[in-house]
């Protein structure tokens, strides 16, 4: 791994439990009542399940197994926009105050998915350096009965 991506990587670590701890931080202070538990909980699943994953990403075996680990990572950080937009229309709290956090949720979802692009990108162009191609597994059966 160059220096670069042995930064960016720690960079994203320390972004990722950053904003897992705003998100401990806001759920601490949600206001009482049922609606506010269970989306507050919802949140706080989610949200500290970003930095979790990430970081198995980053212990990924395989590009297959990092492009998975950071679907999750995506699916999560998306997930915490939608409970926030819930905590927002159902006027729980205001805009204002999620409006930071809800754009950082929004730019880790940018940056995953640039993330899987690239490593996609990068195991094609390997797989193809290499000689190595795509089959279906119709073709694979096909090759194999013979």
């Amino acid at each position: 791994m160059r220096n670069s991506e042995f930064g960016v990587q720690n960079d994203l670590k320390e972004r990722t439990k950053s904003f897992a701890l705003r998100i401990i931080g806001l759920v601490d202070s949600l206001p009482t009542g049922r609606t506010a538990e269970v989306i507050g909980r919802q949140l706080l699943r989610s949200g500290t399940s970003v930095g979790a994953n990430y970081r198995a990403a980053c212990r990924a075996k395989s590009v297959a197994d990092f492009i998975a680990k950071m679907g999750i990572v995506e699916e999560e950080a998306d997930e915490c926009i939608y409970w926030m937009e819930l905590l927002i229309e159902a006027k729980i709290l205001p805009l204002a105050r999620l409006q930071p956090l809800m754009a950082e949720a929004d730019e880790l979802v940018a940056i995953t998915v640039s993330s899987i692009k690239t490593a996609r990108a990068n195991k094609q162009m390997r797989n193809s350096e290499c000689g190595v191609r795509s089959e279906s597994n119709a073709e694979r059966g096909i090759r194999s009965a013979k």
